[in-house]
């Protein structure tokens, strides 16, 4: 079957990111906001962690968003919610300064305009982490438009993570694909190339490489963004 639909991981593929300097900034920014309402940073970044951690282990009965502020308000109790709007002011206004660790790949924005125009099927397969709001921001950071995406996955509208096998299959039912016609690019050798399981074609982008289990990355076609492209064209 011929490849028609092409998925795209976000962070370090899309967009080039140093995740530990990303991670820095947003949370150090993240807690400079939340201070003034009482959040101390440590307690602050141990319950976001434990929030993300539920949201990976979310398994369909919630949304992503629903399983952080679950965790969120165990740990601050319910009135806490009333500080939501503080985070979304926070991705308004700070959030932007995590860009710093991030760096620009024009080739990224090339090839998502050279496939959209040749009539693939693509869409942006973040891991639904973080809101809207925040995945629109970094959209943008890597030179793209939201428009460029068939679909793309957020918090606020997903109930899976990756690795977890059934956000690629929730995904390729919302966009109505088989695996067989689909190609997953991205650049954690376990997160993303773990879609070849369902029968996708995979592609480990290596600029930014995320390789936490040390998989040998040659059992994967792999590089840059050239070799990407000419993967693409031979398949």
């Amino acid at each position: 079957m011929s490849i028609t639909t092409i998925l795209f991981d976000l962070d370090g593929t899309l967009l080039p990111m140093d995740q530990e300097l990303f991670t820095k900034i947003y949370f150090k920014n993240l807690a400079l906001r939340l201070a003034p309402l009482g959040y101390t940073p440590e307690k602050l970044i141990d319950t976001i962690w434990k929030g993300t951690a539920a949201m990976i282990k979310n398994t369909g009965e919630v949304t992503n968003e629903e399983a952080f502020w679950k965790v969120f308000l165990s740990v601050y109790g319910s009135q806490a919610k009333d500080d939501e709007a503080e985070f979304e002011k926070f991705y308004q206004t700070d959030f932007i300064k995590a860009k710093e660790g991030c760096g620009y790949n024009p080739k990224a924005g090339e090839l998502v305009k050279k496939l959209k125009e040749k009539g693939y099927k693509l869409v942006l397969a973040t891991n639904p982490l973080f809101p809207k709001i925040a995945t629109l921001q970094r959209i943008q950071w890597a030179g793209l438009n939201v428009e460029d995406f068939k679909l793309v996955t957020t918090y606020e509208d997903n109930s899976y993570c990756k690795p977890n096998l059934d956000y690629f299959k929730d995904v390729l039912n919302r966009i109505n694909e088989k695996p067989e016609s689909c190609l997953m690019v991205g650049n954690d050798a376990h997160e993303d190339m773990i879609a070849q399981q369902l029968g996708m074609k995979v592609f480990l982008l290596t600029d930014c490489l995320i390789n936490d289990t040390n998989i040998d990355i040659s059992i994967y076609p792999h590089g840059d963004f050239d070799q990407l492209s000419d993967y693409i064209k031979a398949l």
